[in-house]
């Protein structure tokens, strides 16, 4: 039990020890690799590119895409498979990339860029796609610590918080992989480590049927006020608005079109949400979700309307993170479910949906050993892994491409030979600007850059 009246960060401790001592999870000691010469492993990283070939697949969009759900092309993970895992989570990267939580700046909560800035601004702007729309979602909801607020009066929006984009492929892109993609990303929490405690662990229905889902998570996706500014309509009506008009269009060209849903933490959660939404709406589209570090959702009945419209589901999930293990309770939850012929379907458990891609922080010798809660769940660190997955009896692929700096852009995980700083990517000088008079003064935004109303 965590008494209210502790500190944040001592409730968060008490949190977590509880959950490790109940969830038995690995703790190796702090240093236990024998390091090759860093040196010339960092002199030759730096001299290949960033990014893996993009092979045409066309052909096999459909089984990449888990036609036949994901069958021999997780173990060993097949190139063209990686390739697309990281593309998406680059998209959900780039939702907490993009996204300003300075709470001193009048734009807390809203994204740094306007639509056509913010992949070029992200170095984003070769994969072969174009954001479309933003997504907003409310900010005053009953959860705390969810989404980002300003501590300034004056602000951009009192009461929204910028929750993802809308893209689409370009013409290239969409000849390489063989249809009209449309792109969801949703963003997940800023301060990860602080929302263990703030689930509502309580399920609403969804739908038909039996289908429930975990109340915040709802909450969040729905939640809408006329006298705000940017939800007058939810985050649920504006994507919806926006998927049914793109497919109409694209289909109306007579091109073949797809929905791909993606994001990291409560990003993955909503994207669930999405999928069902989706899947219920539009009839015949091909839907999938790729999840990273995403909590349980909803209830099997969920889990079984999701299969029976034909989503497909790849959920990518590091062994140490516990978020995946979320709502608490998961472990009696699930052996609760051997027991659904004889009680019947239990409708008030929660269970995960969909395949699991399952990673491990001890299989990558440019990690640190020992626990590390905001590094397990950090997006960069799962995007490192998933580059360097072969299979889980493998160890690390030698010819990875992705820039390994990148994983300290907001924890340390990376060991100290590699000499990255950890938590190194923020605003330079934080934001400030020295003016004409020798001031230093937060900028103004590029007047394309300021949040305009929806």
């Amino acid at each position: 039990m965590i008494c209210n009246h502790l500190p944040p960060a001592t409730r968060l401790t008490e949190s977590f020890s509880n959950l490790l001592d109940h969830l038995h999870i690995e703790t190796p000691p702090k240093s236990n690799l024998n390091h090759p010469n860093w040196d010339l492993i960092c002199e030759e990283k730096h001299s290949t590119l960033t990014m893996s070939p993009k092979e045409v697949i066309s052909e096999k969009w459909r089984e990449i895409h888990g036609e036949n759900e994901w069958d021999n092309l997780l173990h060993p993970l097949h190139p063209w498979l990686r390739r697309e895992i990281l593309k998406y989570g680059e998209f959900a990267q780039a939702t907490y990339d993009a996204f300003d939580f300075d709470s001193f700046s009048e734009y807390c909560g809203s994204c740094r860029y306007n639509c056509s800035k913010i992949f070029e601004k992200l170095g984003l702007d070769k994969n072969g796609y174009k954001v479309y729309k933003y997504i907003y979602a409310m900010s005053h909801i009953d959860m705390p610590q969810w989404l980002q607020r300003s501590r300034l009066g004056d602000t951009w929006d009192k009461y929204s918080n910028w929750m993802g984009f809308l893209a689409v492929s370009d013409d290239e892109e969409t000849r390489r992989i063989g249809r009209r993609d449309i792109v969801v990303a949703w963003r997940g929490t800023v301060a990860s480590s602080e929302w263990y405690q703030d689930f509502q662990i309580k399920l609403e229905p969804i739908g038909d049927a039996d289908a429930k889902v975990e109340h915040g998570f709802h909450t969040i996706y729905t939640s809408k006020c006329d006298f705000t500014r940017y939800n007058k309509s939810s985050a649920s009506e504006q994507v919806m608005k926006e998927v049914s008009s793109l497919v109409q269009i694209y289909r109306e060209k007579g091109e073949e079109v797809s929905v791909t849903i993606t994001g990291h933490s409560l990003g993955g959660a909503l994207a669930l949400l999405n999928a069902y939404e989706v899947a219920a709406t539009i009839p015949g589209l091909p839907i999938s979700v790729i999840s990273f570090g995403a909590p349980r959702v909803g209830n099997n009945v969920f889990r079984e309307e999701l299969h029976r419209m034909g989503v497909k589901t790849l959920r990518v999930v590091v062994k140490q993170d516990l978020v995946p293990r979320m709502p608490p309770g998961d472990v009696f939850n699930e052996s609760l479910q051997v027991f659904d012929e004889i009680k019947g379907r239990l409708d008030w458990v929660y269970t995960h949906v969909g395949v699991e891609l399952k990673l491990n922080i001890r299989s990558s010798p440019y990690l640190k050993r020992g626990i590390n809660l905001l590094g397990f769940h950090s997006q960069e660190t799962y995007l490192h892994l998933v580059d360097g997955f072969i299979s889980s009896s493998s160890k690390y692929r030698s010819d990875a491409r992705r820039d390994v700096a990148l994983v300290n852009k907001a924890c340390d995980m990376l060991v100290d030979e590699l000499r990255i700083p950890h938590c190194w990517y923020q605003m330079e000088n934080k934001g400030l600007v020295c003016n004409g008079y020798g001031r230093w003064v937060k900028p103004k935004r590029d007047p394309e850059d300021i949040p305009s109303p929806i």
